[in-house]
């Protein structure tokens, strides 16, 4: 559901900042940029936890605050980018919403608004895409002009233009789709970015498919993770926990009791549940 909203006031603002460890800065720069997204990414998951739970998904700004900031929950890329957006824009950044078709494992593109992604514009010149709602992603803003390599602690990334065989990357059906970006991770496609710009009410129809379809992997499987203060990763899964450091050594464990998994997800997530999620079952 998606319901129109005014725009996030200072208080929540505030509340917001408070929630991800940040002062409120004094200009909407590149550098305040960078510490924000790191900040994000450190301290709100990214968890479909609300899919399995049976709580509604509904996309705008009070209900997305609400939900991140109140609840101290986290959520999937309409609601990580769509709450991160609103809170650049109450910061002052130039702010627009991006549609992006996710590759699958055999390279295939997903479905149309996939997943929502962030270009923004800074007081210094700085142009930018800012995503933190992909998972395992950049934890710093790409250069949304740069069509070289970026190294970030997340991968050397690219940022491409689509279509066949450009800069190494061959675009799904070889053809130019009108000025669409390809953002590679460790020469690996990641998502066909539209230059166009969107309102969060167009992912509405991509929010319900991903938290209804037996073919969507959200609906299929549970995911709790975040960014760590050394530049690895913790998630759980289910029961299993992993512990990936930033060199990309991982260590496995298997929670065998449900009060160690409510309790992983207090203590290592910060998310306080009355009961533990189970994958729901959809119709196949």
């Amino acid at each position: 559901m998606w319901r129109e909203t005014e725009l996030m006031n200072s208080a929540q603002a505030d509340a917001y900042l408070r929630r991800i460890g940040a002062q409120h800065p004094a200009w909407p720069t590149s550098d305040v940029l960078r510490e924000l997204q790191l900040r994000h990414l450190e301290t709100v998951p990214f968890e479909n936890l609300s899919i399995h739970l049976g709580e509604e998904i509904v996309l705008d700004e009070n209900s997305l605050v609400d939900k991140l900031v109140g609840a101290r929950r986290g959520g999937f890329c309409y609601e990580l980018n769509g709450a991160f957006g609103a809170l650049l824009g109450a910061l002052g950044f130039d702010v627009t919403l991006l549609a992006a078709r996710v590759y699958g494992d055999e390279g295939r593109l997903g479905i149309p608004y996939d997943h929502l992604a962030l270009r923004v514009r800074t007081v210094d010149g700085g142009d930018w895409l800012a995503d933190v709602g992909f998972g395992a992603h950049s934890h710093y803003p790409l250069a949304f002009g740069e069509r070289g390599e970026q190294e970030d602690p997340g991968g050397t990334f690219r940022v491409v233009e689509s279509g066949p065989d450009v800069a190494g990357v061959r675009g799904v059906g070889g053809l130019r789709e009108g000025g669409d970006l390809d953002v590679v991770r460790n020469d690996k496609p990641q998502y066909r970015l539209e230059v166009r710009p969107r309102v969060l009410g167009d992912f509405v129809t991509g929010a319900w498919w991903h938290s209804t379809s037996p073919v969507s992997h959200f609906g299929r499987s549970l995911v709790c993770s975040r960014v760590t203060k050394d530049g690895g990763r913790i998630t759980l899964s289910g029961r299993n926990f992993t512990v990936t450091t930033a060199d990309g050594t991982k260590e496995v464990s298997e929670l065998a009791t449900d009060e160690e998994v409510l309790a992983t997800y207090r203590e290592r997530f910060g998310i306080e549940l009355d009961e533990v999620p189970e994958v729901r079952k959809t119709r196949g």
